[in-house]
């Protein structure tokens, strides 16, 4: 609103004690013929100062800013496809006084007139009809810095998104990236199937899980941590290449790039490995920065980020290497790398054997450091209880496992499957172990998965991808809560 002068707003608040005592306002069922502000504002963005247009609209959405002069009034309209000015006049406007003195930032209301531009410009409706569509009761904060306070504006999302636009953007670009990957799975053959939320074993990661009670079954179900044994049970039944892109549940704490409820995408194909999904994972990434930023150079915390295939690839050992400067293999066992640890100031448990050690020196040392996407390779057995071993014999104790990781934070990760139900049954007993000594992220043994496992499931490469994390990165948000509609906050206060 470029046009004329600053005043009502400033009333607001005596015009919402007027307001509640309104009783004769008719609010309608529904709006005919109405159009969408962003279409209308691009059929007339090149017209120039003070001119009409001919053309009558039906517009409707928020009353977002208003300003009167005199016999004129102006006002801002917004709806989700974009911004208009409103131009009212007290000789041709029905109820002129009427939406002066009763309408406040917020309300709803749809008007019509014809499309034209002030004398300064400013593309407009010349309103000549208009009615009320629903009352903001509550303001929406400061009209010119919206609302600034975090826990407002993630508590109160519904009146962030009409204060900071950004907020608006950011989670049209999530949806983006969201419908692109589903086409580019689609357009590769993979069936989008959906498998159970709540389940009898909380299985599939290592993570703790929500507990709740059924009550018509009478035993305890998991909110689940991961769709990946029911995926993989899909292919065991012969859906060679399946997706799931869902809600998943771990009970742990909340920081920048945690929240319990979360969104995943997983991916599991048949006749390929680890290293089939690093090229779809590399074609995934890439489109979904195309389809959010127009670009493969994206700009994050201020640093550019080039995410054209192919990226780097390294395992974990050579990148803990260049970390501390010697050469580091498990085969050095435990007592060397726990010295190492502690020379590091990385914590080292008592039960953690040599490879929950490199994985720790890995964590602290390397995973903040990556900043460029990186594949990190050969994970230890130790830490990754569904992978299969590695084929080459050189690397015994290790798994084909990976790890994107960009900005140092984890983005996605794949394995070669391990589809022997012997060797899974074993590693799911050392999981049951190190949940008896004290590990309550520990996998359980899920027999029905094993059960499956005996009927036989071919080689297989599985994906997982943060679609959260994906997006903080690219739409440069500052906390995971910034991508989510409705991330999770502490109870209010009563």
């Amino acid at each position: 609103m470029n046009d004329e002068t600053e005043s009502v707003n400033d009333e607001t608040e005596s015009v919402n004690d007027e307001r509640e005592s309104l009783t004769d306002e008719v609010i309608p069922y529904e709006v005919a013929a109405v159009e969408p502000i962003g279409p209308v504002r691009a059929s007339f963005e090149h017209l120039g100062a003070d001119s009409k247009t001919g053309r009558v609209v039906t517009i409707a959405g928020r009353l977002m800013r208003f300003r009167r002069q005199g016999k004129l009034a102006f006002g801002d309209l917004v709806d989700s496809s974009g911004k208009i000015q409103l131009l009212l006049r007290r000789e041709t406007t029905e109820d002129f006084e009427r939406f002066v003195h009763q309408r406040v930032l917020g309300d709803w209301v749809s008007v019509t007139g014809e499309v034209m531009t002030s004398r300064s410009g400013e593309l407009s409706v010349e309103v000549a009809a208009w009615q009320l569509l629903a009352r903001a009761r509550r303001n929406f904060g400061d009209k010119w810095r919206g609302i600034t306070d975090p826990d407002t504006r993630y508590r109160q999302r519904y009146v962030d998104l009409w204060a900071n636009p950004e907020v608006r953007e950011r989670l049209l670009t999530r949806s983006r990236i969201i419908a692109q990957v589903r086409s580019d799975l689609t357009d590769r053959g993979f069936i989008e199937v959906e498998t159970p939320i709540l389940q009898p074993v909380a299985s599939g990661a290592i993570a703790k899980p929500f507990v709740t009670h059924h009550n018509a079954l009478d035993a305890d179900f998991f909110l689940r941590i991961a769709p990946e044994l029911y995926l993989k049970r899909l292919v065991v039944g012969g859906f060679e290449r399946v997706f799931e892109l869902g809600r998943d549940f771990r009970n742990e704490g909340l920081s920048p790039r945690h929240n319990p409820e979360f969104t995943m995408l997983e991916v599991y194909q048949a006749y390929t490995d680890v290293y089939g999904m690093i090229d779809l994972t590399e074609a995934l990434i890439s489109h979904a920065a195309m389809s959010a930023q127009g670009s493969l150079r994206i700009t994050c915390q201020s640093q550019v980020i080039d995410l054209t295939p192919p990226f780097r690839r390294a395992t974990m050992e050579e990148l803990v290497s260049e970390s501390i400067g010697q050469t580091i293999r498990l085969e050095q066992g435990r007592e060397e790398l726990a010295r190492l640890a502690a020379d590091h100031a990385v914590k080292v448990d008592e039960g953690d054997g040599p490879g929950r050690i490199l994985f720790s020196l890995y964590e602290e040392l390397v995973e903040p450091t990556l900043v460029e996407p990186t594949f990190v390779l050969d994970f230890p057995k130790e830490v990754s209880p569904l992978a299969r071993d590695h084929r080459d014999p050189a690397k015994a104790g290790r798994v084909e496992q990976f790890d994107l990781v960009i900005m140092g934070r984890e983005v996605g990760t794949a394995y070669s499957e391990l589809n022997d139900p012997d060797e899974q049954r074993r590693r799911f007993l050392q999981q049951a172990q190190a949940r008896l000594q004290g590990d309550d992220e520990a996998m359980v043994l899920d027999e029905d998965f094993l059960r499956a496992l005996e009927h036989g499931m071919p080689p297989t490469g599985g994906l997982g991808i943060g679609i959260d994390r994906l997006v903080v990165l690219l739409t440069d948000a500052p906390h995971i809560k910034e991508v989510i509609a409705f991330p999770a906050l502490r109870p209010e206060s009563s």
